[in-house]
């Protein structure tokens, strides 16, 4: 079994405007130093898959069908044996 860890997040090009906000709040808390915030997302999933490859297959088609839009998100993982 593996504990896949997925990371999505905007494409570099892409406004991201909850990033933005998050920027405004640190500035206001007086975290002066903060010049870019990104905001994206972090997903677990165990899959019950005794083959590392049969997983990281499996991992990237849940990407690519659900949970990142290829149009604007990118994502990663990372795969571990549990």
């Amino acid at each position: 079994m593996f504990l896949a860890k997925v990371y999505v997040t905007l494409k570099s090009t892409v406004n991201d405007p909850q990033g933005r906000t998050v920027l405004g709040g640190l500035k206001s808390l007086g975290f002066s130093a903060v010049s870019d915030v990104r905001a994206g997302k972090y997903i677990q999933i165990r899959v019950e898959e005794p083959d590392r490859k049969r997983a990281e297959a499996q991992v990237e088609e849940m990407c690519d069908k659900l949970l990142a839009n290829p149009v604007i998100e990118e994502y990663r993982f990372e795969l571990e044996e549990v």
